[in-house]
């Protein structure tokens, strides 16, 4: 199996920045991701935003995955998704860092172990996309300005984009109140 050609640059500095700190690399149809464990997310992501050689200026999007019944061994069960750009080398980097639940993940549980740190006060854009996060996984973000749920109405159940979330529902839908036009 040949070996994946490594060689974005940002790679080198964060090498020289977090040497033997646990960030891991890969690439796939050229696509450079680093792993990163969650108590050093936060400051990696600062670091490719704030060093002059990295300037991902623009935080493009964030979401999550569910690694349940997955074929090959991950990290942890689930995975926050960062896709970084920056505008001034024409250059991305997805971030990923990975949590394992610490509870049952089939209700609708607040778990400890689901937590990462919140990347708002390095891209005020994420606001919303890490509150889909929460409200579609149930993964947390520490020091967020507003975390409640975006999509669902705020008692939900569950979770629903976790793969254990049956995929009809809990009865959601027989027991949703129709309101009707003259009713609104």
């Amino acid at each position: 199996m040949p070996r994946p050609n490594l060689d974005h640059p940002t790679l080198a500095h964060l090498k020289e920045r977090f040497a033997s700190r646990g960030i891991k690399a890969s690439e796939f149809r050229g696509q450079t991701t680093i792993v990163v464990p969650p108590a050093l997310l936060h400051e990696v992501m600062k670091f490719l935003r704030d060093d002059e050689r990295c300037r991902y200026d623009f935080l493009s999007d964030v979401t999550a995955v569910d690694y349940l019944g997955y074929p090959a061994a991950t990290p942890g069960r689930f995975a926050v998704v960062y896709v970084l750009s920056s505008t001034a080398d024409n250059r991305r980097l997805v971030v990923k860092t990975f949590l394992d639940p610490s509870l049952d993940t089939s209700g609708n549980t607040d778990d400890p172990a689901l937590v990462v740190d919140s990347v708002t006060d390095l891209w005020p854009g994420a606001e919303w996309p890490e509150r889909e996060v929460y409200d579609m996984f149930g993964i947390r973000f520490a020091n967020h300005p507003d975390l409640r749920r975006i999509l669902l109405w705020r008692d939900y159940p569950a979770f629903p984009l976790r793969k254990d979330y049956p995929l009809r529902g809990r009865g959601e839908r027989e027991r949703y109140k129709v309101v009707q036009r003259e009713d609104a």
